[in-house]
């Protein structure tokens, strides 16, 4: 077929059944592999949106995730995309963003989406028309327990019930029955679609049919469950009975039937978890509370929930919006004559007192299933009269924060559904966690590809699909908050000739982007000055100061520096900021932290600046930045890293009280765990305000943290940002403290493809090569401003430099010129680092002196209390051990180093000894060498540590080479040798070449291997 045919196919998808795939309406054969048609199952199943790569683990391997890598799931994709591409329909794409995937299909090219359309638009019948059986029918490979599983099911169900309730009352009962027929045969205990299909059936003359399925019915629930249909079965089906063959409903009295609830909203997304829980909670008699701030979505959530859930309240469903958020909330008496009248109560009738109107209204509602929506409550008090007398059910279990009922894998969507009882649906601005019988469900904002689609869905898809990184930038500047995307689309949507970029670079600027998110009625800003007008005046003053903060999340303590307030006080503001929906809880004991909504921060600064003076603002800046600083100080001291000399600067720092700090600081790591984020963040922003002192110590603070825990990255770019400010502010000290962290980071964690190079400090020269000049000029800087201990750091960076390019003589000087500085000027873990320096100069040439060093090396690691140093000294003990034929003490020594390793969760020691095992079993024979290497490569490729990277894949390459793989033996050794090249250790990259031509001659590939060889020799003639 010609490229111009392949571009007219059209692919189509089916879902609601078996899984199908047409190309120009042309059956196709689906991937063999059951894992492929699992993941393009999900991947429908999720109408474009993004599945992170742990999502899809979930639902395509369930309970074998867990053993199951993410790397399954990239393979699986990359498989799925060469099969989605032999149809050639442009508009199918499979995309990923590095942490999850998405597919696009052209428009109605899914069965899902042709059904929800449908449905929303009134008409059940071509809805289910297009059903063709249980959803994904017969997919091993798909959780069906998932909410996106579920919830398309649930729809399904909603949407037969609508139709049953159009066809009865049109006369034409006959045309659902089919459809009723297949659902109630799929799910045999759920009690509305049984009475509907009695219902049906009755109607349409069929009497005896109804009689004989009630019975098959009840005959089954004892049989397999013990117990009768429930009420709702029992009195349709009686009821039904009594009626003629023309199909009447039955009586349900003189009562009326309101239907009060909003309009549901057409552009609803996401929000999938919280819909199951809120159904859930209805299903079981408890009241849903819907809690967030103002514009997170609330009354659009218990709307959306409302309507899915109508179809079990035939009685009714009443609604009353209490204004809450306004200075004057609704009256419940008021409310009440509202919902009496509604009910049918005669309004001369209607009591006068609160008291009388509330029983009288728990008088009508018994017995009766209708379903109340009390929106925008202000508080406990407003809402207990306007709740029915009907109790929560008897045998509901309590709340674990689930949802979840024990024994019930329906997740309450299915056959449980509430018996003859009202039920009631609540959101607001407070928690109300003291309303009897409440199920709190706490609302934050949408996640980015949720907020992307709610834009499309008000823009259109091709507007914002022209515009892909403009919509991603708006809806990341509204920060996730449904009413302010709703209001930039809106904007947009009045706006044709605007382009999404304008928006978005109106919202950039943060002094107007609270300006520039209102449209018409609508306002982002005056959803927070409801909660801010209620604060009290010493509250409102820590709620400005602390918007300040660029810190992502804060502990109370920060809080009470910020402030200038005692802790407990601090603690009793942020309660207070909470309830009024201006702050955000996070985190869990010990480590409970707070945040602010991006827009939330904003309001709070314009608030700052407007009421607090510029010195008022910079005073509490440095209070908050030194109570961190102080605390980071005595942190780091504890923290097991790397033994540079603690360097610090002469910043203000703002102590703690010393029970707090003890508290804090019990685990160091702990602390830094929590604060990590927040003091990036700090040190970014104080070296923005030219807060410089106090920034680059922030920073220097947490390198042994970053080291041990593997946060390269973030170690990288925060001494960059900073160190480009101490520079221009002539901050020496600052200057040269970042140089040495960061020529750290970049010597042994810099990718070797070169993608991790960093400005000023890595030009494309060989990396271990580079490393003499930056080490060279680092000792100057710190001579410059006669830090001994500094020079000492920088004299032993130069001795790796040196080894590593075979100057083995040049390095055992500087390391004694690094040892006596150390000495002299109280650095025991700079003498450390010497020793372990010289040891690995004399290398295997004076074994003896190797060991004496290394076990130096231990000895003052254990003095300074170091573990991760001690573990380092262990594991190169234990190689020199087995280099000196010494096999099962270098075993003992290698195991306890990983045994370290591993407990302190350092991936950068357990590689190496992950390696030198490696090496040790396969100098040994022992069969455990390759998986060992293994497990190292893999560690090595996720953290970017390029020498532990060389090194595996030339232990697995001389492993397959002895094993007579030749073809993996070349793999991987020429992989190898491409990263020692990069990184320019002269004796490794010999080594692996050497490997590497004994590889192309067992491959038969003669002039390779010559070519490889001549270069080693070359290499080891270089001195």
């Amino acid at each position: 077929m010609s490229i111009e045919g392949l571009k007219r196919m059209k692919m189509t998808f089916g879902l609601l059944g078996p899984l199908t795939v047409d190309v120009d309406a042309v059956p196709q054969a689906l991937p063999r592999a059951t894992v492929l048609r699992g993941l393009l199952g999900a991947l429908l199943l999720a109408e474009g949106e993004r599945l992170p790569v742990g999502r899809l683990l979930d639902l395509v391997w369930a309970e074998q995730s867990d053993r199951v890598g993410r790397g399954a799931v990239h393979t699986g994709m990359s498989r799925l995309r060469t099969w989605l591409g032999r149809f050639g329909d442009e508009a199918v794409a499979l995309e990923s963003d590095g942490q999850g995937y998405r597919l696009v299909t052209g428009p109605d090219a899914v069965d899902l989406g042709r059904f929800r359309r449908l449905a929303a638009d009134g008409d059940p019948a071509g809805a289910i028309g297009l059903r063709r059986g249980p959803v994904l029918a017969g997919l091993e490979r798909v959780n069906r327990e998932d909410p996106l599983v579920t919830t398309v099911e649930h729809e399904v169900r909603v949407t037969a019930l609508a139709l049953a309730r159009a066809a009865t009352a049109a006369g034409a009962s006959r045309t659902a029955v089919p459809a009723l027929t297949a659902l109630a045969e799929e799910y045999p205990f759920d009690e509305p679609l049984q009475a509907a299909l009695l219902e049906l059936l009755a109607a349409d003359g069929r009497a005896a049919e109804a009689l004989r399925r009630f019975q098959a019915l009840r005959r089954r629930l004892s049989e397999e469950l013990g117990i009768e249909p429930g009420e709702q079965v029992r009195n349709v089906f009686l009821a039904l009975l009594a009626q003629d063959r023309e199909g009447a409903r039955p009586d349900r009295g003189p009562a009326r039937v309101p239907s009060q609830l909003p309009r549901d909203v057409p552009d609803f997304t996401g929000r999938d978890e919280q819909v199951r829980i809120v159904l859930d909670a209805l299903a079981t008699g408890r009241v849903p509370v819907i809690a967030g701030m103002g514009g997170i979505g609330k009354t659009a959530l218990a709307v959306r929930t409302a309507h899915l859930a109508a179809v079990d309240y035939p009685d009714g469903r009443l609604y009353a919006d209490l204004r809450g958020a306004d200075e004057t909330p609704a009256d419940p008496a008021g409310v009440l004559a509202a919902f009496l009248r509604a009910l049918g109560a005669d309004p001369r009738e209607i009591p006068a007192s609160l008291e009388e109107r509330s029983a009288l209204y728990r008088t009508l509602l018994a017995g009766r299933r209708t379903l109340v929506l009390l929106d925008n409550a202000a508080g406990e008090q407003q809402i207990v009269p306007l709740l029915p007398g009907t109790p929560a059910a008897a045998d509901e279990p309590p709340g674990d924060g689930s949802g979840e009922r024990p024994g019930d894998g329906s997740g309450g969507r299915t056959g449980n559904r509430p018996g003859a009882r009202p039920a009631v649906l609540v959101t607001s601005r407070a928690a109300l966690t003291a309303l009897p019988g409440s199920r709190l469900v706490d609302l934050h904002e949408l996640d980015a590809p949720h907020a992307r689609t709610l834009l499309r869905r008000i823009l259109g898809n091709e507007r914002v699909a022209a515009e892909p990184v403009a919509a991603a930038q708006i809806v990341e500047l509204c920060g996730g908050m449904p009413l302010a995307v709703r209001i930039a689309g809106a904007r947009l949507a009045a706006r044709p000739r605007w382009t999404l970029a304008r928006l978005a670079h109106l919202l950039r600027d943060e002094r107007r982007r609270l300006d520039e998110l209102a449209a018409g009625n609508l306002a982002v800003r005056a959803g927070f000055a409801v909660g801010y007008a209620r604060l009290s005046e010493p509250t409102r003053r820590t709620f400005r100061l602390l918007g300040l903060l660029d810190a992502p999340d804060f502990a109370p303590w920060a809080a009470a520096a910020m402030a200038d307030i005692p802790p407990e006080q601090a603690e009793r503001q942020l309660e207070e900021l909470i309830d009024a929906q201006l702050l955000q809880e996070t985190g869990t004991e010990p480590h409970l932290r707070y945040r602010f909504h991006d827009l939330v921060r904003l309001y709070a600064r314009e608030h700052a600046e407007a009421a607090d003076e510029p010195a008022a603002r910079t005073a509490a800046l440095e209070r908050a930045f030194g109570a961190w600083l102080w605390l980071a100080e005595q942190a780091a001291d504890q923290v097991p890293g790397p033994c540079f000399a603690p360097i610090h600067g002469t910043a203000p720092r703002h102590p703690m009280p010393s029970g707090v700090a003890a508290a804090l600081l019990d685990d160091p790591m702990a602390w830094f765990d929590a604060e990590q984020p927040a003091l990036n963040t700090s040190a970014r922003q104080a070296a923005a305000l030219r807060m410089v002192p106090v920034a680059w110590d922030l920073a220097a603070c947490q390198e042994k943290y970053c080291d041990v825990r593997g946060l390269y990255d973030d170690w990288r770019t925060t001494h960059l940002t900073v160190l480009q400010t101490c520079r221009t502010a002539g901050d020496a000290l600052g200057t040269a403290v970042l140089t040495r962290g960061l020529i750290e980071v970049t010597t042994w964690t810099t990718p070797a493809d070169g993608s991790g190079t960093t400005v000023d400090l890595a030009d494309g020269t060989e990396t271990m090569v580079a490393l003499e000049d930056r080490a060279r000029h680092l000792q100057r800087l710190f001579e410059q401003v006669g830090e001994e201990r500094g020079t000492a750091d920088a004299l032993v960076l130069t001795a790796w430099s040196l080894v590593a390019q075979g100057r083995e003589q040049e390095a055992l000087e500087a390391g004694h010129r690094a040892l006596d500085l150390a000495t002299a000027h109280d650095h025991p873990g700079g003498e450390a680092r010497a020793h372990q320096i010289i040891a690995i100069a004399h290398g295997e040439t004076d074994l003896d002196r190797t060991i004496e060093h290394l076990t130096e090396t231990l000895r003052l690691a254990r003095l300074i209390g170091n573990t991760r140093f001690e573990a380092t000294a262990i594991q190169f003990l234990g190689a020199a051990h087995g280099r000196a034929g010494q096999v099962e003490r270098a075993g003992e020594l290698l195991l306890h180093s990983l045994a370290m390793a591993r407990c302190l969760k350092d991936r950068y020691v357990e590689a190496f000894s992950l390696l030198y095992l490696a090496m040790l079993y396969a100098a040994t024979g022992d069969g455990r060498a390759g998986e060992t290497a293994e497990a190292a490569l893999a560690i090595a490729r996720r953290f970017d540590l390029g020498h532990h990277l060389a090194q595996a894949l030339g232990i697995l390459g001389e492993l397959d080479l002895a094993a007579g793989d030749h073809a993996s033996a070349v793999a991987h050794l020429e992989e190898s040798v491409l990263v020692w090249r990069a990184r320019g250790w002269r004796s490794f990259l010999a080594e692996a070449l050497r490997a590497l031509g004994r590889a192309y001659q067992a491959a038969g590939l003669p002039e390779s291997a010559a070519r490889v060889l001549e270069e080693a020799r070359e290499l080891s003639d270089i001195r």
